[in-house]
Parts: C-alpha cells; sequence; structure tokens
C-alpha cells in the first residue's frame, strides 16, 4: 500500500522496533499527526485471551478522565420518571416502541443506546440493526440501568465502551490529538488500568500481548505492555 508524503514523514519518526513508555508514544503520536483536522488517537490491545470461550471475554467500560472529544449523541429507551430523567440529563433522544420502525428504517443519528431493565423486551427487537454496531444496551457495559440520568452524564462525559473482537483485540478511541501529550496519557492510563483488572480468571499466560496507540492518519507508536501490568 502506497502511502502520502505526510505519513512518509511520520513514519520516519517512529522507531518501529522500539517500546516507548507511555509518556513518550503519546508524545510522538502527537508529533506524527499531520493532518489539517483533529485527529483522534486510538488504542489497539492485543490480548492473550481467547474470544471463543464465554469465561475468557474481556468487556466493560470506563469514564475517560479528559472524555473522547466527541460529541455524544445519547438515544435512551424509558417511560413514565425514567423518561423525563434521561430528558433532564441531557439526554438527545428519548421513547420507546415508537422508535422501533424509524430504526428500522435506517434512521442512526446517534452513538450511545440507553435503555432501563423494562425496555429490554422492546430494545430486544432491534438487535440485528444494533448488535453489528456495537450499540445494543449492555448492563456489563453500564447502558442497561434504572438510572437513566447517571448514563446519560457518563456518556456525555466520555465513557468508552471496551471489548474483544474476534482477533482478541480491544479497539478504543482514547482522545483527540489536540489534547496533548500529557491528557492523552492519563485517558490511556485510564482505559488500561479497566482493561487490567478485567483479566478473566481463566486467562493464561501473558495476558497483554502489544500494545499500540495511533491518529487517524498517522503510523502506530508501540507502548511497552509490561509496564501496565507491573502497576
Amino acid at each position: 500500500m502506497k502511502h502520502g508524503k505526510n505519513y512518509t514523514d511520520s513514519k520516519k519518526i517512529v522507531e518501529s522496533d522500539k517500546l516507548y513508555d507511555l509518556a513518550e508514544a503519546c508524545e510522538v503520536v502527537c508529533k506524527t499527526a499531520k493532518a489539517k483536522f483533529d485527529e483522534t488517537v486510538e488504542l489497539h490491545v492485543r490480548l492473550g485471551v481467547d474470544s471463543r470461550h464465554a469465561d475468557q471475554q474481556v468487556r466493560g467500560a470506563v469514564v475517560l478522565p479528559h472524555g473522547t472529544g466527541k460529541n455524544v449523541r445519547t438515544l435512551v429507551f424509558a417511560k413514565g420518571d425514567n423518561e423525563k430523567a434521561a430528558q433532564e440529563a441531557g439526554a438527545d433522544f428519548v421513547g420507546a416502541e415508537e422508535l422501533i420502525p424509524k430504526i428500522q428504517g435506517g434512521w442512526m443519528d446517534f452513538d450511545v443506546v440507553i435503555a432501563t431493565p423494562d425496555m429490554m423486551g422492546v430494545v430486544g427487537r432491534l438487535g440485528k440493526v444494533l448488535g453489528p454496531r456495537g450499540l445494543m444496551p449492555n448492563p456489563k457495559a453500564g447502558t442497561v440501568t434504572p438510572d437513566v440520568a447517571k448514563a446519560v452524564a457518563e456518556a456525555k462525559a466520555g465513557k468508552i465502551e471496551y471489548r474483544l473482537d474476534k482477533s482478541n483485540i480491544i479497539h478504543c478511541p482514547t482522545g483527540k490529538v489536540s489534547f496533548g501529550s500529557e491528557k492523552l496519557q492519563d485517558n490511556v492510563q485510564t482505559l488500561m488500568d479497566a482493561i487490567v483488572k478485567a483479566k478473566p480468571a481463566a486467562a493464561k499466560g501473558v495476558y497483554i500481548r502489544s500494545c499500540v496507540i495511533a491518529s487517524t492518519m498517522g503510523p502506530g507508536v508501540k507502548v511497552n505492555p509490561n509496564k501496565f501490568m507491573q502497576q
């Protein structure tokens, strides 16, 4: 694959064989971001587990201390007092059964879906639509909850969900290049602390196999994974 001049220049800054400390890695990522827009910085973590086994799943959610830099649009399935609470908390869209045909028809102007437990029977009908997009409410992610106001506030504040893909890798946004290296470091450290804490009891051997951070258009920077397990 042929890369442009900006990527090629950025690649020269990164030592491909080096395992960087987190602080230095964040500094390098900021230096290699050459795009005219504010690039998103993502974390990619390969774990030593097998996602095919239920007892080796790694999934959860965490609020990043400096948010993601993205305006998060929230959709809440709730009725009665919970509907009012969601609206007062700043939810972008709130409703119940009437939203089903709209979403099934292709409307997807939201980033997070939250639901009260009593509404999951309704939301379940959207499994084939929301599931593949990673938007299905889940208790482990805190998006199925009776406290919808808290869930909306956390989503707006920068709460992200992490989970394994089929290749046993977790991919998560951790902020924007404009945050600067220190805020990015705080966000990545918070996410990694959560992933380490979520280590399954059935996991054997090396848990964090590799860790890479990269901006949208920049090259990946390898972070020393051993540092996270020592804390």
